[in-house]
């Protein structure tokens, strides 16, 4: 996919960090729309479909965690990258925007030059996944598509976040074998992003809630693995 192809928006309260983050990332030549609330955030992400969404976390009205909730639920925007961005760095914060839905995390203030070193890498995730197979990952009654990200268990369609797709097509791709946590914060994080523990498991309880706790099992101090 070519830059000029490329759609980001950037919602934040603060209209300097708005101009600094458009000004950057336009000269890469990338599109770039513009949001000043998580309202108006969710309004345009509905009408542009961009392929990343940079959210900040703290704005009036609507802040960055309900956005990412209505943008995750949004049919057409389920596997748009969203990542954070927050001066605020707390644990809490971090885990919450995960729990929501986020791709990643980044903390401000951030130099320009890192900033769009970091949005190429999470972008690059696009190119990545043109290259998944399309083939259909069958195990007991559920089926994972991973051309369309589509989960069907018990012939129901179930909605999953990019990363709870990614970490239950990981587990199911080989049933009963126990994944390390540093493999799975590899094949589905990536080496370019840092993320706390906690994160794995926040997104292992969603799955459980979703596809069901019995194919889930924790394999104390070691990691997970999918049970039929």
């Amino acid at each position: 996919m070519k830059k000029q192809d490329i759609k980001i928006l950037l919602v934040d309260d603060e209209p300097d960090i708005l101009e600094i983050l458009k000004y950057n990332l336009s000269a890469q030549g990338y599109q770039i729309y513009t949001a000043k609330n998580g309202i108006e955030g969710v309004e345009k992400a509905k009408k542009k479909i961009p392929h990343l969404i940079i959210l900040d976390v703290m704005m009036p009205e609507m802040d960055g965690i309900e956005a990412c909730e209505i943008i995750r639920n949004t049919k057409g925007l389920e596997n748009t990258i969203i990542t954070f961005l927050t001066a605020r760095g707390e644990d809490y914060s971090q885990v919450a925007g995960f729990d929501a839905g986020a791709d990643d995390y980044i903390t401000k203030p951030i130099k320009p030059k890192l900033l769009v070193s970091k949005i190429k890498a999470l972008l690059r995730r696009l190119s990545e996944e043109k290259n998944l197979s399309d083939d259909i990952l069958k195990v007991g009654n559920i089926e994972i598509n991973r051309e369309e990200y589509k989960v069907i268990n018990k012939g129901e369609e179930i909605i999953l976040p990019r990363k709870e797709f990614e970490l239950l097509a990981l587990l199911a791709s080989k049933p009963d074998k126990v994944f390390k946590r540093e493999v799975i914060l590899d094949k589905v994080w990536g080496q370019e992003v840092v993320v706390g523990g906690r994160t794995i498991d926040v997104h292992i309880r969603k799955l459980r809630e979703k596809i069901g706790d019995n194919h889930f099992k924790t394999v104390k101090g070691v990691g997970y693995k999918f049970v039929l």
